[in-house]
Order: C-alpha cells, then structure tokens, then sequence
C-alpha cells in the first residue's frame, strides 16, 4: 500500500471494477476507515481533474463512486460502447423521472415490491439519488440518468418537465409511458393518483 499511496490503490481497485463502489465497500476491500477512504477520494478526484488529458472523471453519487468517460468526450463514443441499462428498469426510472421529487413508498404502490430492487440497482448505476427522508426515500435523477436517455436537462426539475412534455406528446400516462419501455415484461403498473401530494411536494423544491 504505502508504494503507491492510498488514492493511487483506490483508482486501480475502482477502474477494475468497472462499476460504482459504496465508501463502506472500499473501505473494507482496503482495509481503512470510511474517513480515510473518503479523503484518499477526494485527493484522487482532485488529481483526475488536474490531469488536462484525462478522458476520464470520478464521480460520486449518493455515496458510490464510479469512473466514467468525461461528458464533453461522449458525442465521440460509438452508441455501442455505451452501458445498457437492463430494460426491467427502464419503468422504475421513468416513472422517477416523471414524478420526482418521489417517494420511494409511492413508486411502490405502481411497481409493487419489486420497486425496492429497481431502486437500488439504478443508483448502484449511478442514474437516482435515493436519499432517506423520514420512514421512506426520496428519490430524483442525476447528472448521468439525464446524459445516459439523452434529456438535454440536468436538474432534476427540467428532466421532470422534459419527460412530461415527452409522454404528453405521445398521449401516454406516466403508467403507460414505463409499460411501453419493457414491453417483454409484461409489467403491469398503477397509476399514480396522487398528483395533487406531488404537486405539493414539487412546489415546496421550487
């Protein structure tokens, strides 16, 4: 460890991986305390931003840290070289994305339980913020969900908006808009029929 420093170990470990890695995960993998492990990232993140030919950028979301390519270098990538999302949760991440800021809770009264799974491996993804709010989570997209579907927004409210416009165009419900991304899973989705709570909710973020 101590020839080539902490952040340098973190780096191999991580671009190995090829997939986001909690700050517990880390730390048990090296064997350091989460404070040691989050200040050997921090001085990592700091050195890849300093690197002017780096193609590459560490990112942290809600506590899980991945590398990836740097956006201003993705119109260059072939489409084939980016990452499928499994088509099982492409209704989860829509119906965020419409409804967001959601609460976990809501988004398993239209999913049912196997919402719980879709959540967590769309953040291990890096695409939501689950955040804990009170007994549920709270849940919105990032900077990487709104680069990976192509929305030409990054906060949270623009995607909201711009996937609304985009159902209202082809005159689907939220509900019908994420059945009609996994068609092959016959998935069958509750309508959300508490506009007026979201509403509320989305008025107190402005």
């Amino acid at each position: 460890m101590s020839e080539f420093g902490l952040p340098i170990v973190l780096e191999a470990i991580m671009f190995t991986s090829g997939r986001s890695m909690s700050t517990d995960e880390l730390s048990i993998t090296v064997g350091k305390t989460n404070a040691e492990v989050k200040i050997a990232l921090s001085e990592l993140q700091a050195r890849i931003r300093r690197r002017k030919d780096s193609a590459l950028q560490l990112t942290e979301v809600s506590d899980r840290w991945i590398f990836e390519v740097r956006p201003s270098l993705s119109p260059y990538l072939p489409e084939s070289f980016r990452p499928d999302t499994p088509q099982r949760l492409l209704p989860a991440a829509a119906l965020i994305a419409y409804h967001q800021p959601m609460a976990q809770s809501q988004l398993v009264e239209m999913l049912g339980q196997r919402a719980y799974e879709h959540v967590k491996e769309l953040a291990n993804l890096g695409l939501i913020d689950r955040r804990r709010d009170g007994l549920t989570r709270r849940l919105t997209t990032t900077r990487r969900f709104a680069e990976y579907f192509g929305c030409p927004e990054v906060d949270y409210r623009a995607v909201r908006s711009w996937f609304r416009s985009e159902a209202a165009k082809a005159g689907l419900t939220s509900a019908q808009l994420a059945a009609s991304l996994a068609p092959d899973e016959q998935m069958t989705i509750s309508e959300f029929v508490h506009e007026e709570v979201e509403s509320n909710i989305s008025q107190s973020d402005e």
